[in-house]
């Protein structure tokens, strides 16, 4: 019998272990996919750890600290989220075992804390001597390609050459020579039908649109972008007009025609020959812009309008008036595309070294290519971690079975009680190959077991090989399946804050309304007059 205190420690690591084993099942590329079904009843069939939390709404206090750094590794690095989930998880069940052991609970949780603490500092000083690779050359499309293999066959086994290098072409054309990466330049369209070996990169935008007026395609295309409707201005107050005879209403009509001539008129002298407006387009608006030869295109979301004027170089006006050059935009063509039966109008760079690039995803259903999308994300994402840093350790486990065994030969040489918690943050390591193994359908302990012996002869770069019928190794730089080193000092930084943070909470207080009689509702009516 634990008293009340024990009991809310062991009930906040039993919550985190249950939502670590939900992400559990679906690590690495043979991991399994989770049926999420919304609170919008939307369906997400995915094997995406930051999507399957994202749309699960976890209640309990504890479980949500794991939800919170696994969000923080999303945001910091945008890849290996489960990876943060499962470690943590792990490190809460394995401190469990050491709260069992009989002290007290607050003695026993300063004992596992401090342990992991510096456990957690000896892994971080260990791994700088991991890494086996760096990337030398982030413009070399075959070279990125084979760096991001590993970030997206965990999301699309099997399809993972064919995209790792859609999303090396899309970066590389947009990498600016600063270095400076936006993740947002990469922009995602979803168009269903033919297979994903259809899928394209085009450079600059690509949009599910019609367009508005007759002309569907412009070559060499200097461009007006518009935040306001594409129509004649409204007055500031009413007017009153008073017309007498027919002639009179004719002339009126005729003269907000002149009018809207004339504006449509100075937008196509001053060389602009593609309008984009962020409203409506008017019928009369719309036959001057065909009289005058101008491509109307219309988008309603402003983000869509300032994402394009990034793209094509212009300014978004608020009204009809005539742009300037240094406001105009320009691009190599402007042309309505049809892909698949759906109709898109495509701003196109010909050259390669424009603000913003489009992947053009095709699939069979919407599922596929949301699940495809989040590939293109996480390779995007890897992408942007190494331009920061170009450092990479290997992958399979081979990392983690490395540091789990030089941190249990250093929870050996440090006297005290916290060398029992040093030693079970090693043994937390082996999650991560475990988990590999077993969605592998293989033996894990078997793999473990000889992951230990050959790592015992100095070979660091060995993992576990998930294509292998049985529990078999191979060298990780070899095949070429590498992690980022800041993704892997992140997820542990953040998963060991997240447990020692789990830990130290031994009462959930939740603020509540207070018991006690409710206060009188009073009379209803009682200030009207009683006599009427």
């Amino acid at each position: 019998h634990y008293s009340g205190l024990e009991e809310a420690v062991y009930r906040n690591i039993q919550a985190c272990k249950e939502l670590a084993q939900t992400t559990r099942t679906a690590y690495g590329p043979n991991g399994m996919n989770k049926m999420v079904i919304n609170h919008l009843e939307k369906l997400f069939v995915t094997n995406d750890a930051a999507t399957i939390l994202r749309e699960l709404e976890v209640q309990h206090p504890a479980a949500k600290m794991l939800v919170m750094a696994s969000h923080m590794q999303e945001q910091e690095v945008g890849d290996g989220t489960n990876f943060v989930l499962v470690f943590a998880g792990v490190l809460l069940e394995l401190a469990e075992d050491l709260l069992r052991m009989g002290l007290s609970v607050s003695e026993a949780s300063y004992i596992v804390i401090e342990g992991y603490e510096k456990a957690c500092r000896k892994a971080l000083e260990i791994l700088p001597d991991l890494v086996c690779c760096s990337a030398k050359n982030l413009r070399d499309i075959e070279e990125v390609a084979s760096l991001l293999h590993t970030s997206v066959m965990s999301k699309q086994y099997g399809n993972e050459h064919f995209l790792a290098k859609l999303i090396a072409q899309a970066c590389v054309s947009i990498l600016p020579d600063s270095g400076h990466f936006n993740v947002d330049n990469i922009r995602v369209c979803k168009i269903v039908g033919a297979g994903i070996s259809a899928s394209s990169v085009l450079h600059g935008m690509v949009f599910k649109k019609e367009t508005e007026g007759d002309v569907t395609s412009v070559k060499d295309a200097k461009i007006a972008v518009y935040s306001c409707p594409f129509d004649s201005m409204i007055t500031e107050t009413k007017g009153t007009v008073l017309i007498k005879n027919a002639e009179e209403l004719m002339n009126f009509s005729k003269g907000e025609e002149n009018l809207m001539d004339l504006q449509v008129k100075a937008i196509a002298d001053s060389g602009a020959n593609v309008v984009v407006t962020g409203g409506k387009v008017a019928d009369m608006a719309l036959h001057y812009a065909n009289k005058y030869n101008i491509m109307l295109v219309r988008l309603n979301s402003k983000w869509d309008l300032r994402r394009l004027c990034k793209t094509v170089g212009a300014t978004a006006l608020p009204r009809l008036t005539p742009p300037t050059l240094e406001e105009m935009g320009h691009c190599d063509s402007v042309y309505l595309s049809e892909v698949g039966d759906t109709q898109v109008v495509v701003f196109k760079h010909e050259k390669e070294d424009g603000a913003i690039s489009t992947i053009l995803i095709r699939g069979s259903t919407d599922n596929l290519m949301d699940d495809i999308e989040r590939a293109v994300d996480d390779g995007v994402n890897t992408f942007k971690v190494l331009t920061r840093d170009k450092r990479l350790v290997p992958g399979g486990g081979a990392t983690e079975i490395e540091l789990a065994k030089q941190i249990t030969s250093y929870g050996e040489t440090c006297p005290g009680l916290d060398q029992y918690a040093i030693k079970k943050f090693a043994e937390a390591f082996e999650a991560i190959p475990r988990a590999l193994a077993e969605n592998s359908g293989v033996k894990a302990n078997e793999v473990i077991s000889k992951l230990y012996a050959v790592h015992q002869e100095g070979n660091k770069n060995v993992g576990f090989d998930i294509e292998a019928e049985a529990a078999a190794l191979k060298d990780m730089l070899e095949a070429g399946v590498l992690d980022t080193y800041l993704g892997k000092s992140w997820g542990i930084k953040l998963a060991t804050n997240a447990a020692v943070t789990v830990l130290r909470v031994d009462q959930i207080i939740m603020a509540k309304p207070a018991g006690g009689p409710k206060p009188p509702s009073g009379k209803k009516d009682w200030d009207e007059d009683q006599n009427d």
